[in-house]
């Protein structure tokens, strides 16, 4: 009998999502299922997976021991966080070659389910730096008599996600240098920059707001500047090993002596990027948004503001909360709070008079539910609050409660 051949080999996996990429996070189910055509009859030994996640560094260095002599030195160093293995075939042994234990798979297309669940523990987004990597695969192992293993595997990305809705992330950051320039026994006037940002945490696509102030009174024409930084550090061995890489820059108008130029909110989109890493005991990836004013022969002037880039994008009520803070914190820049509040709207505008009356109408499905509690929800759910003022309606009431309070305490 003539033994068929293997086709296809292939792993796939039950996509969660709506763009059909495997994207997984801590504690979440990876399923999938291994794919295998054949044409005519195969004999099988055992079908295997091995799921595995890991982080892993290397780098290497050249070191001089003499006149005459050089060597290099490796770096390298690796934290696992996923290893599982299964069997959806066979059994565990695959050294002999008997024709004891054998499965048959007929000609055609055959699907093989698995499934396992990432850990519980924070686990590192997966990443491909300069000097290292994070990585999560299934691999797959077909073992039959007689031959070589067939072997395929396909990654698969996790998440470990950053909330940006933290009062941490939500937080200005802002800053403020100034610089005097030196030539020989001349010294002009100082060149300061002052700058801040609405908070700290983003996610890709969002655009920064940035507010800055620059004020050149030295002899030189500069130009202000601002740029984003992705910042990747390696560790091995007890030595660091740093890459830095811009992401996204942009450029303001050149600033003549004695001239000033603001910034009132100026934008830069932050580009599809890795989300930072934190966690990872040998890999870091860290981002700053950098305002800089650009100096002709001298060093430049400028200011780091830390940004964490998240996954997990900014609330609608977040928002509102940072920019609020953003307007309350800004008079350092010239910028002054709204002389009043705005008034909320009004509960007639967002409830009609049919909603208001239908909430009256308790349906008869929910006559069980009757009760004084009931009847009181149902008779408030679209009325208004009192109407929005900043004058106490009640003066004599307030002045009475506030008497009988100080009656009530004990004499000092």
């Amino acid at each position: 009998m003539v033994l068929g051949k293997v086709k296809s080999f292939t792993v796939s996996y039950d996509c969660l999502n709506d763009s059909n990429v495997p994207v997984f996070s801590s504690g979440d189910c990876v399923s999938g299922r291994v794919t295998i055509e054949v044409t005519g009859e195969i004999r099988v030994k055992s079908l295997k997976i091995h799921a595995k996640g890991f982080a892993k560094v290397r780098w290497t260095e050249s070191r001089n021991a003499g006149s005459n002599t050089a060597y290099t030195q490796n770096y390298t160093e690796e934290v696992e966080y996923l290893n599982h293995k299964d069997i959806l075939i066979g059994h565990e042994r695959d050294d002999d070659n008997s024709e004891e234990g054998l499965t048959t798979i007929h000609s055609g297309r055959h699907e093989y389910a698995f499934s396992l669940e990432l850990p519980q523990t924070p686990l590192a987004t997966s990443f491909e730096g300069k000097h290292g990597s994070v990585r999560y695969w299934v691999k797959a192992e077909l073992h039959r008599p007689w031959l070589l293993p067939m072997k395929t595997k396909k990654e698969f990305t996790v998440f470990e996600h950053i909330d940006i809705n933290t009062p941490l992330l939500l937080s200005p950051q802002a800053g403020t240098k100034d610089k005097t320039l030196c030539c020989w026994f001349c010294t002009s006037g100082p060149i300061s920059l002052s700058a801040k940002i609405e908070r700290k945490g983003y996610t890709p696509g969002e655009s920064i707001q940035i507010f800055a102030e620059i004020e050149n009174c030295s002899s030189r024409m500069v130009v202000p500047k601002a740029a984003i930084y992705q910042t990747q550090t390696f560790y091995a061995k007890g030595k660091m090993k740093e890459v830095k890489q811009l992401v996204a820059n942009l450029r303001g108008e050149s600033l003549s002596s004695g001239k000033t130029e603001t910034w009132s909110g100026k934008m830069l989109k932050i580009p599809p990027v890795s989300p930072s890493i934190l966690d990872c005991s040998i890999i870091r990836v860290e981002y700053s948004l950098m305002v800089y004013v650009d100096i002709p022969g001298a060093i430049n002037l400028s200011l780091n503001l830390p940004l964490v880039i998240g996954t997990i994008p900014l609330h609608p009520f977040g928002s509102r909360t940072s920019s609020v803070s953003s307007q309350c914190s800004m008079s350092w820049l010239g910028m002054g709070l709204p002389e009043r509040p705005e008034a909320p709207p009004s509960y007639a505008e967002i409830a009609t008079e049919a909603q208001r009356q239908s909430s009256r109408d308790v349906p008869a499905a929910r006559e069980e539910l009757d009760g004084p509690l009931f009847a009181y929800i149902h008779e408030f759910r679209f009325q208004p609050p009192p109407l929005y003022s900043e004058i106490d309606p009640n003066p004599d009431h307030a002045r009475r409660t506030e008497e009988q309070r100080l009656d009530a305490c004990p004499s000092r």
